[in-house]
């Protein structure tokens, strides 16, 4: 969806309307023209947005978030690249597209609040901020790969510095992706077994 650059009704600070690069691959588009990387939104888009979606957010906090925003994304390309690695060292994957879900509970979400209903003082009881579906394209195959990223806000810094952490895996949408979170799960675990001094096998 396009956003206009235009300044919003009522709109009392004039944004910024630059965009910043990411270093998130995109697919060559249909005329056959390079792909490149994803931009983000300016302030002014990402103000329009906000505007659009109905959430009341002061104008002077605006650039602030896009920061945010675009050092949270950046985060969550890492953690995918780290993925894909595993299934071929010299991946070079492509964002083709991504979603917003926000308010829309991914089945871990669901999972994590009910052992922070359970059990309070041990696992947390707030739920992601935002989700994001995120389709990456192995270039090499051409397959899909769909990621789930979950966004929680953690406790701030002393100095009141906001704390993020995200939550990146793909989706269990084949068997594939099944292993691959299997085998992140124990692999700390088999590591730590193999390590460990004085075990023999007969």
């Amino acid at each position: 969806m396009h956003l206009s650059h235009a300044p919003a009704p009522n709109q009392r600070i004039a944004l910024p309307t630059e965009r910043e690069a990411s270093t998130i691959p995109r697919p060559a588009s249909p005329d056959g023209s390079a792909g490149g990387v994803w931009d983000y939104p300016s302030p002014q888009q990402f103000y329009n947005a906000l505007v659009r979606k109905g959430w009341e957010t002061p104008e002077e906090h605006i650039e602030t978030m896009v920061q945010i925003h675009n050092f949270l994304n950046e985060r969550a390309w890492d953690e995918v690249v780290k993925w894909e690695k595993r299934v071929d060292p010299s991946t070079k994957i492509e964002l083709v597209r991504f979603r917003g879900r926000p308010g829309e509970l991914s089945p871990k979400a669901r999972f994590w609040l009910f052992a922070g209903w359970l059990l309070p003082s041990r696992f947390n009881t707030e739920p992601p901020f935002d989700r994001h579906d995120w389709i990456v394209r192995r270039p090499t195959t051409g397959e899909e790969v769909r990621y789930v990223i979950d966004y929680y806000s953690a406790p701030p810094e002393p100095d009141g510095s906001p704390v993020f952490s995200l939550d990146v895996r793909p989706a269990l949408d084949s068997v594939g992706s099944i292993k691959e979170r299997v085998f992140a799960a124990t692999e700390e675990t088999w590591s730590s077994f193999r390590e460990e001094p004085g075990k023999s096998s007969h």
